[in-house]
């Protein structure tokens, strides 16, 4: 076990599987591995943040991560991560930069098998094989709603990831934040790397995951997000993340 709280690899293996609960708001800080991972939660939705990206994970996919990638992986509301680590001598995956695979129930068995502590050498090289196979990257964009410093904008900011439904006009936030609708236009570009338009959706769609996750209706997610229905969350959603809800939460 590492200092991380993370397994690696045992020398006997090409994969080894390590399995520890996360419980509510818990994060490995900042970290790397001398072997690849697959970061993957059996359940609860997991949050990987890498290369100034991050990614919720559901159970349905998983983040291959590559040896020497520093990462912090934790979880909002709980998570049961059982997460494969790969003998980067031994890999046939050449990923260089952090991949999302989808995880079908196949995939999620063999993890399983592979947990086991006495499978055979002979049964564990068929099914090590088989999960390779078995890795299939997804087309999911990461979600990032980086927050301004500035303390006007950062008020806006605060306000809206407790209720990302709020649809205040730039210039009503402004009137809140003793300053103009323009200025917070110009903060949010520069410190965000976006307009404010589009920080915003980053941020609904931040907070639509977790509500998908816990199995409530689009239709419900799309009203307490900020949506007036749920085509046109859908939509964005489509839009931000490259798949739609039912691709992401099958």
């Amino acid at each position: 076990m590492s200092r991380s709280g993370q397994q690696g690899v045992a020398p006997a293996r090409v994969v080894a599987v390590g399995s520890f609960t996360l419980p509510r708001g818990h994060w490995f800080p900042l970290h790397r591995h001398p072997v690849h991972q697959l970061a993957w939660s059996r359940t609860g939705l997991l949050t990987v943040r890498a290369e100034q990206r991050s990614w919720l994970l559901p159970p349905t996919m998983a983040l291959w991560i590559p040896r020497t990638v520093r990462h912090a992986t934790g979880t909002t509301d709980g998570a049961h991560m059982r997460s494969p680590y790969v003998d980067p001598e031994r890999c046939p995956v050449g990923w260089p930069d952090p991949t999302v695979v989808a995880v079908p129930p196949l995939l999620r068995e063999l993890i399983d098998h592979l947990a086991g502590p006495s499978l055979p050498p002979p049964a564990r090289g068929r099914a090590e094989a088989v999960l390779f196979d078995l890795l299939r990257p997804v087309p999911v964009r990461t979600v990032t709603a980086t927050p301004p410093t500035d303390p006007r904008a950062r008020l806006v900011a605060d306000a809206l990831a407790v209720d990302p439904a709020d649809d205040r006009t730039l210039e009503s936030w402004g009137r809140a934040a003793g300053t103009s609708g323009r200025t917070l236009a110009r903060l949010f570009a520069a410190q965000t790397g976006t307009s404010f338009g589009r920080w915003r959706e980053q941020l609904r769609m931040q907070a639509a995951l977790p509500l998908l996750a816990a199995g409530l209706t689009v239709e419900s997610v799309a009203r307490r997000v900020g949506y007036a229905s749920a085509s046109s969350f859908v939509a964005a959603f489509h839009r931000i993340l490259g798949v739609t809800p039912r691709q992401y939460f099958p």
